[in-house]
């Protein structure tokens, strides 16, 4: 059987839990992000591939951070790599690798914070401290983005908001002019897509203003909502539902 280029395959339907909890990493993701940015001259932590850009302009016009921008490729480069061994040991274990990586995270937006907070005031994006402040929240992203296309796979990507943009705004059309059936699977992603999109952007704002307002130790308002997110997948884990004959990636599909 031959399937168009065009055709998505089948999505799961859109479970409450798993758009709260995807709006929720979204939202971590925009706040994130523009705290580097805002405190970092420019520095994306989780839309790492905005650094080539930026990197750009700063060739262009001779200013300062191109080291940061640099960096930030190879640093993400080895923490998407040492997420994926990570991840491929839990699972060959069993144990659920979701509560960990979200530790993990957690763990590494600390030190983004700590860290930020001794550097400050920053004054150029070449000072040692800044760099090094910059590469922990580059790390501490990339676990969310690995974990977006290896664990989440029930979720809509979380840090990365063109994508699901442009998909959405496809569905919007196919659920204005398209047959019934290929409608009632857009209005199915625009449920998980949508949620998400508006979580990032209001992630950003709010970040903005949190940075101004109480400089890096704003993050720990998304720090906060990621323990939150690991309490919840390990309490869902140890449930009833837990079986011992339950595989991790089930586990984490109920959660």
């Amino acid at each position: 059987m031959q399937t168009t280029p065009q055709s998505l395959p089948p999505q799961p339907p859109a479970s409450a839990g798993n758009v709260i909890k995807a709006s929720l990493l979204s939202l971590v993701a925009g706040y994130v992000d523009v705290v580097g940015f805002i405190a970092l001259f420019g520095l994306f932590t989780a839309h790492v591939t905005g650094n080539f850009v930026m990197l750009g302009v700063e060739l262009a016009h001779s200013t300062s951070g191109v080291a940061a921008k640099l960096l930030a490729l190879p640093v993400f480069i080895v923490s998407v790599a040492s997420t994926k061994i990570a991840i491929d040991a839990m699972q060959a274990r069993g144990r659920p690798p979701l509560p960990p990586l979200l530790a993990a995270q957690c763990a590494l937006l600390t030190l983004f914070m700590l860290a930020g907070y001794m550097a400050s005031p920053i004054t150029s994006p070449d000072m040692p401290a800044a760099i090094a402040t910059g590469m922990l929240g580059v790390a501490a992203m990339a676990i969310q983005n690995t974990q977006s296309r290896i664990v989440l796979t029930d979720h809509v990507p979380t840090t990365i908001m063109t994508g699901n943009s442009t998909q959405a705004i496809i569905d919007l059309v196919e659920v204005i002019h398209g047959p019934p059936d290929k409608a009632a699977a857009a209005k199915n992603r625009l449920r998980k897509m949508v949620p998400a999109i508006a979580a990032f952007a209001g992630g950003a704002m709010a970040g903005a203003y949190a940075y101004v307002l109480a400089s890096f130790w704003c993050l720990a308002a998304p720090i906060a909502i990621l323990l939150a997110l690991a309490c919840s997948y390990r309490r869902m884990q140890a449930g009833p539902e837990a079986t011992p004959g339950t595989s991790a990636a089930q586990a984490e599909r109920r959660a």
